[in-house]
C-alpha cells in the first residue's frame, strides 16, 4: 500500500519502520529522563521537577495513545 500523498517512494513498511524507531525513541528518552531524576534524587538529595515533568509526559502520552488505539481498533 503506498500512501497516496507522498508518492511511491515511501510506502507502508518505511511508515511502520519509522513508528517502530521513534517508539524506541520515546522510550529510551523516558528511561534517561526517569535515570537522571531518581540519580539527582538518590545520590544530590535534589528533587528536579523538569526531569519528572519530562518523565511524566512522555509516560502519559504514551499511556494515552495506547488507550486511543485500543479504543478505535
Amino acid at each position: 500500500m503506498n500512501v497516496p500523498v507522498l508518492g511511491h517512494a515511501i510506502d507502508e513498511r518505511f511508515l511502520k519502520h519509522r513508528f517502530r524507531s521513534t517508539s524506541a525513541g520515546g522510550l529510551a528518552g523516558g528511561l534517561v529522563a526517569i535515570g537522571l531524576f531518581a540519580w539527582r534524587y538518590y545520590v544530590d538529595h535534589l528533587w528536579s521537577w523538569d526531569l519528572f515533568a519530562v518523565a511524566a509526559a512522555i509516560a502519559g502520552v504514551k499511556v494515552a495513545v495506547m488507550i486511543w488505539y485500543q479504543s478505535t481498533d
